[in-house]
């Protein structure tokens, strides 16, 4: 017998091959067992089988089925039974091992739909009359011939479930792609796991910049291109290749907005403008996506302001402004709380109108255009409201 790690959970169908139970109870000594029976076997166990193992797990317990041969039977008491055994045992999505060794057609069916979400290993013994020695691992129980085998569902089911992830992640939804992803990756085989990491790191990545988390969304970017670039060598699914472009790209933006070291950034403008346009044509959310562009109006204004003429305008120095706007500033923009000027959108355009700067030009010629939706913003429930202007 090939020596095994113990697994946290087993759920082992039983109805009459005692033998073939205790050799799977035995070599994967589970620390949590939990027998699958219908009625007829409960005896079978408790006499033929629990006596023969050899490490007793820390906990057990039983899920009966009145008919085995009946599909639905057997799934009903599977289905209202397994979850809340399994969350009472702390058992963790991909930690359950199950056998179907001992099952009916009915019990097989139910065991398998019923265990899915948490199982990441199926097991049984064949005989040797039906299965090929080469489709597993020949063993001996009690002098008779037997194939064990072994494999993943999930290594095949988590195609279906990365497209749904997928779906998420081209919504816009990053928290619930990303928990899929990890989800599917604590279920699918060694192989295929840091290509799931790798794609619930890309979702989680996409969300922290969403929040303009910049510094954290970068991280998560690189670690993720990395691994997907290395799973597009070892093939990969379809369609990845295609994808590794466009992540550089966006880690490349983040990158440099990160390290640029002003303390005004003309990224973050351009990212405004970019987060605006998702927020209309994702969320169809205008208000959030107004709000939005009135900021990276202001962050080009900042920038421009910050590059050519040192003014900070959540400190400006009256002195730095054109002569027309310095004593608004004095008698207007004074911060109370911590005495600085701080000039307010229209103003910093003015600034750099009074400046001889185009871009603060070109705002005044289209102002009597912007007025009125600006004051629409304002008035909508997520701005001032009421009639208000700015």
């Amino acid at each position: 017998m090939s020596i095994e790690s113990p697994v946290k959970a087993l759920l082992i169908a039983v109805s009459d091959d005692a033998p073939a139970a205790v050799f799977s109870i035995n070599r994967l000594k589970p620390e949590l067992l939990c027998f699958f029976v219908p009625e007829s076997a409960k005896s079978l166990v408790e006499t033929s089988v629990q006596p023969q193992i050899t490490q007793m797990p820390r906990r057990w317990d039983w899920v009966v089925t009145p008919d085995a041969h009946r599909f639905m039977t057997c799934y009903q008491v599977l289905s209202r039974t397994l979850p809340d055994l399994l969350r009472t045992w702390d058992v963790n999505p991909g930690e359950l091992v199950v056998d179907l060794t001992g099952t009916t057609p009915a019990m097989a069916a139910a065991l398998s739909l019923a265990s899915i979400a948490s199982t990441s290993r199926a097991v049984a013994l064949a005989d040797v009359n039906i299965v090929s020695p080469a489709d597993g691992e020949a063993v001996t129980v009690e002098g008779r011939q037997r194939v064990w085998m072994q494999g993943n569902p999930w290594d095949e089911a988590a195609g279906l479930s990365r497209r749904e992830g997928c779906d998420l992640y081209n919504r816009g939804a990053f928290a619930p792609a990303s928990s899929l992803f990890r989800q599917i990756e604590s279920r699918v085989s060694g192989g295929q796991k840091p290509l799931y990491r790798a794609l619930a790191d890309l979702a989680e990545g996409y969300g922290l910049w969403e929040r303009f988390q910049y510094r954290q969304a970068w991280d998560k970017l690189k670690t993720s291109l990395k691994a997907l670039d290395m799973a597009s060598v070892w093939g990969g699914p379809a369609g990845l290749k295609g994808l590794l472009p466009s992540i550089k790209a966006n880690a490349g933006f983040l990158e440099k907005l990160v390290l640029d070291p002003l303390e005004v950034k003309e990224a973050v403008a351009y990212d405004l403008l970019a987060h605006a346009r998702r927020r209309a044509d994702m969320d169809h959310n205008a208000e959030a996506a107004m709000d939005t562009l009135l900021r990276a109006l202001e962050a080009f204004a900042q920038w421009q302001l910050f590059k050519q003429y040192k003014i900070k305008t959540w400190d400006v120095q009256p002195e730095q402004l054109p002569e027309a706007l310095r004593e608004p500033c004095r008698t207007c923009y004074l911060d109370d709380v911590d005495g600085k000027y701080k000039l307010p959108l229209q103003s910093q355009f003015r600034a750099l109108a009074g400046l001889g700067d185009q871009m603060g030009q070109a705002f005044l010629a289209q102002w009597p255009k912007m007025k009125p939706l600006l004051d629409a913003a304002n008035q909508a429930v997520l701005g001032r409201g009421m009639g208000s202007s700015r």
